[in-house]
């Protein structure tokens, strides 16, 4: 088991992930703490905005990225029982929580948060509070949104997530992570694959720059996915 500053763990220890870990099959469980932009003003040599799109590239190690606490636990305490490479994305600061104790992660599952028929919101991490807010803001204002969080990054039942869209035309992603290789591609990927027809645009940090040194707060909004610039996409879909 390995713990450790996200970007230090992927980036620079990554040919070690990919050729002693990965290629090996061997038994070790990787957890990144502070991923996305938790360690906010220390800028980019901190921020792990790109551990998903290269995870991924790895091609037998499991992949989770917890959203509650609850789900964390048992998303850890899969891990340790499971024989094989994961790969555990921690978020650096407290979470609440979003379930209730009835709530069991069952890997390659998609979590329904919130049913809605006009658009959904396609979230990982941290991101998926901002998700639940925008929510319930554009719920005031009439607009029927759908939540679903994505914990389990691989395995992923793609087909389970693929019903879960049918039906709806408009779909953002959201994640603090760069929109390439994360949730959004994912996404993109499944409808593409099934030739889905829906509107999809995809929140994160933008294709070709890096997250800025600020607080998460004022980082999300720079960067245009926290719950308020959620509504104001949403809208901006519905309206085309």
């Amino acid at each position: 088991m390995t713990c450790n500053a996200a970007p230090f763990l992927i980036s620079r220890a990554n040919e070690q992930v990919k050729v002693d870990i990965c290629y090996n099959n061997t038994n070790v469980k990787l957890f990144g703490l502070n991923a996305g932009a938790s360690y906010g003003p220390l800028a980019s040599t901190h921020h792990s905005i790109d551990d998903i799109s290269v995870m991924r590239g790895f091609g037998n190690i499991q992949i989770f990225a917890p959203a509650s606490p609850l789900e964390c636990r048992q998303i850890i305490e899969y891990a340790l029982k499971h024989v094989g490479p994961v790969y555990i994305r921690m978020d650096g600061k407290s979470l609440p929580e979003l379930h209730d104790s009835s709530y069991q992660f069952v890997p390659g599952a998609i979590d329904v948060l919130r049913e809605g028929d006009e658009i959904a919101l396609v979230a990982m991490g941290s991101t998926v509070h901002e998700a639940v807010d925008a929510a319930a803001q554009l719920n005031e204002q009439g607009v029927s949104a759908k939540v679903i969080s994505v914990p389990s990054v691989r395995p992923l039942d793609r087909d389970a997530f693929l019903r879960t869209l049918n039906g709806i035309e408009h779909i953002i992603t959201v994640e603090e992570h760069n929109v390439n290789g994360g949730v959004g591609s994912i996404t993109a990927e499944i409808l593409a694959d099934n030739g889905h027809s829906a509107l999809l645009k995809r929140l994160g940090i933008p294709d070709g720059e890096y997250a800025i040194a600020a607080d998460r707060k004022d980082m999300r909004m720079h960067h245009g996915f926290d719950a308020a610039s959620i509504v104001h996409h949403a809208l901006g879909l519905l309206n085309r």
